[in-house]
C-alpha cells in the first residue's frame, strides 16, 4: 500500500512538472508581447509582474504555515528558496546559454537583491519576525517597486536579449491579439501555480514518509516545489532569448520572497524559527553576494560558475537530507 501509494505521488510529481513547462511557455509569450506593446523592458516585468506571479507558491505555502504556527516551514520555504532561485535555477539557466548582464542591472537590482537579503538577515537574527518588522519589510518591497517603475519611465527601457529572441505559438480562432494575450498570460500563470502546488504536495509526502525534518522540508523539497514556477519560467525565456526576463524573474522573486511574503507573514502571524535558521541564512547570504560579484565582475554568468552554484545547491541538499545540517 506504501509503494503504491509512493508511485502515485510520483506520477503527480511527473505530471506537475509537464504543467508547469506548458503553463511556462504561454506566460512567457504573452508577457513579452504585453512589454513591447506597452514599451515597458521584458527586464521590468519580469521583476515585478512576473516575479511576483510566479512567487505565489512561495506566499501561499508560507501564510498557510504561518496560520499554522508552523514558522520552520514558512522561514525554511522563503530561505530554501531563494538559495534555490539564485544557486540552481540561474546556475543551470547559465549551462543553458552563458547569462550576459547589463552594467545597469547589476548595479541597480544586485545592490537591492543583496538589501533585501541583509534586512532578512536582520529580522530573523533573533529567531522571530514580529508584525512591525513585517510591515517594515512590506514597505520596503513597496517603496522598490515604486523606484522601479519611476527608474523605467526616466532612464528607458533596459533589454538584454539574444539576436535570436522570439515569441511562439498561438490561439487560432480570431482572438484579437489583446484578448489573445490575456488568455495565455492568465492560463498560463494559472497552470504554472496549480502544477507548482501539486508538486509541492506530492514532493512533501514523499519527503515525510522517509522522516525528514520540517526545516529540511521547508529549505529544500518545499522551496524547490515552490520554486518550480521560477524554474520553467526563466529555462523557457532563456531558451527563446528573453535574458531580462529570465534574470527579472529569479531577482525579483528573491527580493519578494524576503520583503513581501515573509513581511505578509509576519503581519498575518509573528513568526519563529529555530536555530537552524541562522545556517541557512548564512549560507543564503554567501550565495547571494558571490552571485552578484560572479555578475558583476564580468558583466556575466559563464558556464563554469553555474556549474558550481548547482554544485553547491546540490551539495546544501545533501547535508540536509542526510540531516548533517538543519
Amino acid at each position: 500500500m506504501v509503494a503504491g501509494s509512493s508511485f502515485v505521488q510520483v506520477g503527480i510529481v511527473a505530471v506537475a512538472v509537464l504543467g508547469l513547462w506548458i503553463g511556462a511557455r504561454a506566460l512567457v509569450d504573452a508577457t513579452v508581447r504585453v512589454a513591447r506593446r506597452f514599451g515597458v523592458s521584458e527586464l521590468t516585468i519580469g521583476l515585478t509582474i512576473v516575479a511576483v506571479g510566479t512567487s505565489t507558491p512561495e506566499l501561499v505555502v508560507t501564510i498557510d504555515a504561518a496560520l499554522a504556527g508552523l514558522g520552520e516551514i514558512g522561514v525554511g520555504n522563503v530561505v530554501g528558496s531563494n538559495v534555490y532561485n539564485l544557486a540552481f535555477i540561474l546556475g543551470a539557466v547559465s549551462l543553458l546559454r552563458v547569462i550576459p548582464v547589463e552594467r545597469s542591472l547589476v548595479h541597480r537590482d544586485g545592490v537591492a537583491l543583496i538589501l533585501s537579503t541583509l534586512a532578512g538577515f536582520a529580522v530573523l537574527f533573533d529567531r522571530s519576525v514580529t508584525a512591525v518588522e513585517g510591515l517594515l519589510l512590506v514597505g520596503s518591497f513597496a517603496a522598490y517597486t515604486i523606484y522601479l517603475v519611476r527608474d523605467e519611465r526616466t532612464a528607458g527601457s533596459i533589454d538584454t536579449e539574444y539576436a535570436d529572441s522570439r515569441v511562439t505559438g498561438s490561439i487560432p480562432g480570431g482572438l484579437s491579439d489583446r484578448g489573445r494575450d490575456a488568455l495565455l498570460l492568465v492560463g498560463g500563470l494559472a497552470l504554472v501555480l496549480i502544477s507548482g502546488h501539486f508538486m509541492v504536495e506530492g514532493a512533501s509526502t514523499l519527503a515525510r514518509s522517509a522522516g525528514i525534518s520540517d526545516w529540511v522540508i521547508g529549505g529544500t523539497i518545499v522551496a524547490a516545489g515552490t520554486s518550480t514556477p521560477e524554474l520553467a519560467v526563466s529555462l523557457v525565456a532563456m531558451r527563446q532569448g528573453h535574458v531580462g526576463m529570465s534574470v527579472g524573474n529569479v531577482v525579483g522573486s528573491n527580493v519578494f520572497n524576503v520583503l513581501g511574503i515573509l513581511g505578509i507573514a509576519a503581519i498575518v502571524r509573528p513568526l519563529a524559527v529555530g536555530g537552524a535558521a541562522i545556517e541557512s541564512l548564512v549560507w543564503l547570504t554567501a550565495v547571494t553576494v558571490l552571485m552578484v560579484g560572479a555578475l558583476w565582475s564580468g558583466r556575466k554568468l559563464s558556464r563554469p560558475e553555474g556549474g558550481l552554484f548547482v554544485l553547491s545547491e546540490l551539495a546544501r541538499w545533501v547535508l540536509g537530507l542526510l540531516r548533517i545540517v538543519g
